[in-house]
């Protein structure tokens, strides 16, 4: 899942700069306003792209993942029910 990610950011910043090179290098040509409206949309892809890359998939187990403080992670297992106090 991570090389998903990985190939769609990769794919969004690449349309990203396409629509700001197509715009400024040949659309303004023959109209100012639909290239700066290209530019507004490439404006709002950035964030997507980190937005999509930076997801959480259900496969991604980090919660479960030991903070590497042992009085925190005794804690958080016995809140979680893995361990349980002695009575």
């Amino acid at each position: 899942m991570y090389a998903r990610r990985r190939h769609t950011y990769f794919a969004m910043m690449g349309l990203c700069i396409g629509l700001f090179v197509l715009a400024w290098g040949v659309v303004r040509l023959w109209s100012v306003p639909v290239a700066v409206g290209m530019c507004v949309v490439a404006m709002v892809i950035p964030p997507v792209a980190a937005m999509v890359a930076n997801r959480r998939g259900p496969e991604d187990r980090w919660w479960d993942d030991p903070s590497g403080d042992p009085q925190s992670d005794e804690w958080w297992d016995e809140l979680d029910g893995k361990k349980r106090r002695p009575h």
